[in-house]
Parts: structure tokens; sequence; C-alpha cells
């Protein structure tokens, strides 16, 4: 007899097949002497969708709400039924003695895998092998102490709680807000809260009044000094009277240098990328979106085989990790890693390594280098660019601390504290890993975000050399004056930051409250994230300005509309909360469920008793070729659109796009608009062309644009005006997808 062994993906399937000798490959799965491995394309089963239940749920109406299904059904999800067939089949060979849940280690990898034995009818014991990293050696060390599937049955009940409660929630509330204004608008668990932050960011920009302040900068013996509040230890004073009035004071006093201070200090090299810190840094630096950045990571990772698992919300390795990765280090000592890997392939590893704690690894690790070799001829300029983020944190974290020599002087200006500062770097130590790839932009410091980026040494003049008492006079004052800004305006990098730890958007500020959602991990996973902001755009909730995020009007309206509860990241926190309690087995799923019922019930009399009125403040005078209404103008992340006002009608056409293709004068991208031949890319800067003249230019400078590009962008435009936008039930489940 044999095991059947169900993992995630298949690449984690083929690492399990290796390590247990299976060599024979068969219908979606591998076969050796004593298991059969498989595999899941992530969910291959869902929960139905709401006509599964009744066919009058293909309507939308108002009376039929609410629809609480009991019990849910599950159907096979489309796209992935070849390989749910070829995982029923295996489960239902008759010398499969066990299953061996093997997805991942964690509340979402449970449902995976439940999800699919429940729809295929599984009457075999259930194993469950609990690992946080899939290396061969924890893969032998989890298949010697296999757990049994009943001490996870707490976690599969938590897990579908939470998938549940999304469905009765989402689903409802988004189509009784569709169905009383009669318009596309769809809410949920996570992507309300996060319009919401949003709302609220802009609400503090415009309240805000901006308030100058002062300052007094002394100039001597070729030093520049900056007053200093001898009582608050601030630079500077909103009181510019007081300032005028110093200026007046000092004037013709000595200068004299009362303290030189050398403080010898470190800076410890930054931890390693998760998923959203690499997010993070690389729309900051190379503006992807978080989309972007996690398809380039899965080509890495899945393509490539050169990057572990991307889908990570930790920072930290696990202790069997540490053995391999001298490994890791001779297969990317390659092209401009060779001279700071080799240095550190040749000293032995610390006693202690920081970033290594298994009580912070939860389902993975920190996102590392693999132990395969690197061509990076074979990757595109995205894919090196993402690569050479996580290699240089890899090295990082490897070498010693920044080791520096801060020197401090204070000189006293008729009685007067003023400060300059200088810093020597003694040892490079971690910035070694970053030679050459510094910039002032990796350096800045969010104030509300924290730091991003590499930790740096803070920038200083150079000093001369001083000594205490001396009079380096005569001294120049002059008044320095700025002005307070507000706070900045959201992009996906402060976004994701935000979703990530989104505590000061609390109303309640509950302890309790605030420390699950620290945690959890805040609004959404890492691996829905992503796909929530981009929804969110696709939704037409949200725009771009430049880089900034800003709500549409449509946004705003759906936030007067939308029941508070559903606001505020709160609910998230309560969940979370109890779903925890039912993971330990403190809290009864049936309890859980049946409060969810009431509380969906409620939600639905607050949307049907609403008093608000939804109104299309963007309506054109162009009329719909399928249906003759008055179309919107809707602007998308990268593109602006005409969209019919009808939902059940679905037409859209784009009118604009922001392009790839460079502006000759300016090199900002240019927007490419028109139809077929009377295309034509606009620059902001006033420069025009047409379509055809871009394609000649292009072609003289030796990098034409081929026809297969211009056919598949053309395929790509019509298949995304073909898309049926307007379907609210469609979004309302993809909302239900990501909000997990």
């Amino acid at each position: 007899m044999k095991s059947l062994v169900i993992a995630e993906k298949p690449s984690v399937a083929r690492d399990i097949a290796r390590v247990l000798k299976c060599g024979k490959n068969i219908n979606g799965a591998i076969e050796g002497d004593s298991y059969v491995v498989t595999w899941g394309l992530g969910h291959l089963v869902e929960l139905a969708d709401p006509e599964s239940y009744d066919p009058r749920y293909k309507e939308w109406k108002l009376e039929d709400l609410p629809m609480i299904p009991d019990p849910f059904k599950l159907e096979v999800i489309r796209q992935t039924g070849k390989q749910y067939q070829a995982v029923k089949a295996q489960l239902h060979r008759k010398d499969i003695s066990q299953v061996i849940i093997a997805t991942d280690a964690g509340r979402e990898g449970e449902l995976v895998a439940r999800l699919i034995l429940k729809k295929a009818g599984n009457s075999r014991p259930v194993k469950r092998l609990w690992i946080s990293s899939v290396t061969d050696r924890a893969i032998r060390e989890g298949f010697a102490s296999l757990k049994d599937g009943k001490e996870y049955e707490a976690l599969r009940d938590a897990a579908l709680c939470r998938a549940e409660a999304d469905w009765l929630v989402g689903i409802n509330s988004t189509r009784a807000l569709t169905c009383k204004y009669n318009a596309q608008l769809s809410c949920g668990r996570v992507q309300t809260p996060t319009l919401a932050m949003i709302a609220a960011r802009e609400a503090q920009i415009r309240s805000f009044v901006p308030k100058p302040y002062y300052g007094i900068r002394a100039r001597a013996a070729g030093l520049a000094l900056n007053w200093q509040d001898k009582n608050s230890s601030s630079f500077c004073s909103f009181d510019k009277a007081r300032m005028e009035g110093l200026i007046r004071t000092l004037e013709n006093k000595p200068a004299v240098v009362s303290q030189v201070k050398r403080t010898p200090k470190k800076t410890q090299p930054p931890l390693l990328y998760d998923l959203t810190e690499l997010q993070r840094d690389a729309n900051k630096r190379y503006d992807y979106t978080a989309k972007e950045t996690l398809n380039i990571m899965q080509r890495l990772y899945e393509n490539h085989k050169v990057l572990t698992y991307p889908r990570t919300d930790s920072r930290y390795l696990s202790q069997d990790i540490v053995p391999t990765i001298k490994e890791r280090l001779k297969a990317c000592s390659v092209g401009p890693y060779r001279q700071a890997a080799g240095g550190l392939i040749s000293r032995p590893l610390p006693g202690k390594l920081f970033f290594v704690d298994n009580a912070r690894v939860s389902d993975h690790h920190a996102i590392i280098p693999t132990e395969q070799f690197v061509q990076l001829d074979h990757m595109t300029v995205d894919e090196r660019r993402i690569y050479d983020l996580v290699v240089r944190r890899f090295l990082a974290v490897l070498y010693p601390p920044c080791e520096y020599e801060q020197t401090a002087v204070t000189v006293q200006i008729g009685g007067e504290r003023f400060t300059a500062h200088a810093n020597i770097v003694v040892s490079s130590g971690w910035r070694m890993a970053y030679e050459g790839q510094m910039t002032a932009s990796n350096r800045d410091w969010d104030e509300e975000e924290g730091k991003s980026g590499e930790e740096e040494i803070p920038a200083a003049q150079s000093l001369p050399d001083l000594t205490e008492g001396a009079d380096i006079g005569p001294v120049t004052l002059t008044m320095t004056e700025g002005k307070t800004k507000p706070p900045a305006p959201f992009n996906e990098a402060t976004l994701l930051s935000a979703m990530e730890n989104p505590v000061a958007y609390m109303e309640s500020k509950d302890k309790a409250m605030a420390k699950t959602l620290g945690e959890m991990g805040g609004l959404g996973t890492v691996a829905t994230r992503a796909d929530i902001i981009e929804k969110l755009f696709s939704s037409f909730l949200l725009e771009k300005r430049g880089k900034d995020i800003f709500l549409t009007s449509k946004a705003k309206q759906l936030l007067e509309l939308v029941p508070e509860d559903l606001k505020k990241p709160e609910l998230t926190a309560d969940w979370e909360m109890k779903l925890s309690r039912i993971a330990k087995g403190s809290l009864r799923r049936d309890d859980f469920m049946k409060e969810i019922r009431g509380y969906c019930k409620e939600l639905l009399d607050q949307i049907k008793t609403g008093e608000g009125q939804f109104r299309h403040d963007n309506l054109t005078n162009t009329k719909c070729p399928d249906c003759g209404k008055r179309m919107l103008l809707v602007k998308g992340k990268n593109s602006q659109m005409l969209v019919c006002q009808d939902r059940d009608c679905g037409h859209r056409e784009t009118i604009s796009r922001t392009s790839n293709a460079h502006c000759p004068v300016c090199h900002k991208k240019m927007e490419l608009r028109g139809k077929g031949d009377g295309q034509i890319f606009v620059c902001s800067c006033g420069h025009k062309e047409k379509l055809a003249a871009f394609k000649d230019r292009r072609k003289k400078e030796g990098a034409g644009v081929s026809r297969r590009d211009v056919a598949n962008y053309m395929n790509q435009q019509k298949k995304e005006e073909k898309e049926p936008l307007n379907n609210a039930f469609a979004a309302a489940l993809a909302g239900i997808r990501v909000d997990s």
C-alpha cells in the first residue's frame, strides 16, 4: 500500500518527490515505491457561486438578499479542473492507504487541502506534514514525525470560517449596494478599510495648514553650525521674533568650542526581505507595482528557481536553513556579486546570526537565494533588478556591522548652543554588499513608515581639527526658514505599509485588537495585498496621479453608502481574534458562524434602509454603441476608458493608455490615444507623434517596434475592452478571493 502526498504547488511536490525517491511521472503526480506525490495549483476547489444554490440568483435582486447557504457547497475551479481530476483519481486508487497533507504549514494551506479532500469524498486516514521550509533535511525530518490529521481539525475549522464569513459579508453586501444604487459597487472586509485609510489621509492633507518655522545658521572657520534650543533640543522655532532677536543679540559675540565628542558607532545590516518589504523597495526604486513585483518574483521562484518562496511574511530564517548558506553563496557568486559573495564563502559564519529565529518563521522563511546556479543572461531586466535586491540583502546580513566614528562639535555663541556633526567610516562592513549601489533614493527616511531600503549612516560634513576652548570667530549668522508639510499622499509603497500596520487608523484604540492586527499582519496577507490594490484600480475606485494614489468620486460615494463597520480595520481584528480561538479549540465553529449570519443580516438591513444616493458625475455625451446609454469617463491605473453606465451592458473602450514608449524630447512615457491607424502618441511636454511616424523613427534608430509587438499590444487592448468590467458578480467573487 502507498501514501498519497498532496502538496500545494508543483515545485514543492517535485522537491518532496525527489526526497521520497519518487521518479515515475504519471498524470498529475509523481509515483514511487511507497508514495504518490500530487499537487494543487494553489486552490483547486472553492466555495460555490450563488446560482449553484438556486438558478434565480443568476439575476441580482435586492429582495433575494441575504443569501445564507447552510451548508455551503463546493465547486471545482474551472481553470484548474484538470489537475483536480488528477488528484481525485489518485485519491481513489485501491492501493492508497492514507493521505498526507503537505500543503503550506498555515491556515490557508490547510484550507487548500481540506477543500480538495472534502469535494473528492476522501474516506482514508489523514496525516499532516508540518514544516517551515522545504529543504531536503526538513522534508526528511517532517516525514519521520508526521502528525495525526485530527490535530489540525481546529485549524481547518478556522480556515473554513474565514472563507465562509468573507463569502457571506462580501457577496451579500456587494449585491445589496449594486442593486440599491444601480451602480457597480463592491465592498469587502479588506478592500473597504483600505479605501477608508486613503480617505483619512486625503482628509488630513485637505485640513492641513502650513506653519512657518525658523532656525539660525552660523558659519565660522569653514564650519556650518545650527542653533539648538537649550531646553527642548529642537533646531527650529515657530517664533520668528525670537529668532530675529537672537541674531541681533549674538552678532559680534565670540564663538568658543565647548565640546568635541567622538563616539564609535555601529549600524546593523537591514533584515532580509519578506514580500511586502520587497514590494515597497521595488516600488520606490523602480516604480514597480506590488502586482508586478510579485509576478517577477514568481518567475524567479518557479521558472529560474533562483529565489525561495515569495509569498512570505517573515524576515527571518529558521535554524535548519543555516547549513545551506554556504551553498547559496556559491550559487549566487557570479557577475557583480562575485567579490562580495566570495569574501563570505571563505570565512566561517558567526556563532549567532541575528536573522535566524525559528519563533519568527511561520509558514515560510524570508526570501533568499536558492542553491540553484544562476545564469543572469537568461533573465530579463526586471528579473535582474528584483534578483539584485534580494541577493544584496542576503549578502548584507552575513557581513558584520558598519562601524564609524561620529564627531559632534558644540560651540557656544553668547550663551546659545550651536552644533555640527561629522562621520568617518572605520569599517564598511555590510555596506560592502552595496558598493556601487547606494544612492540617495535608497537612504530616504520616511518618518511615518520607518526606514526603507538599506539602513545608512547619517550624512554629515567634514570637520576641521578643533580643540575645546578654541575661539573660531568671526561668525556669520543667517536665519533659515521653512514650512511644515502635510502628510504625503499614499503611493503603492506606503499603502502596502499602511495595510500591513493599520493600527493608526483604528478608531477604538483597543490594545488587544491592535496586538492582533500586528501579529496577523494587518489587512489582507502578503499574498493578497497586491491583488486587492489591483482590484481597487480595476473597479475604478482608485486612480494614480504620477506615483500618488487618490480616491475616485466613485470611491468617495461608496464610503458614504457602505455600513460603518465595513470601513474599520477593527472588523478584521475582531474576526482574527475569534478565528485564533477556533484554531486553539476554545471557540466552536458553529457559534462563530451563527454570529456571522446574524451580522450579515444586520449589514443588509443597514444597506436596504440607507437614504444615500449614488450619482455618476463622470457622464459624457458619448453614447454606448450597444445599448445607446451615455457612457462614463473613467481613469484606470494606466489608461482612460469610456464605460457604459448600465452594469448589465458592460461595454467599454480605451481612449488613451500610458505606453512604454518614451518621448524623444523629455524622455517621459507617452500616452497612446485614439484607435486604429489614427492612433497618436502624446507627451505631457507637448510632443505629439502619430503611431506610424513613431514606428518609422524607432526603425531608423535600430530599435523598431516589430509587427508582433504591435499585434500583441492591439490584441491585449481588444481583450481588455471585451472583459466584462461591469459584471458585478464577478467583481464580488474576485473581492472575496483576495480578502482572505
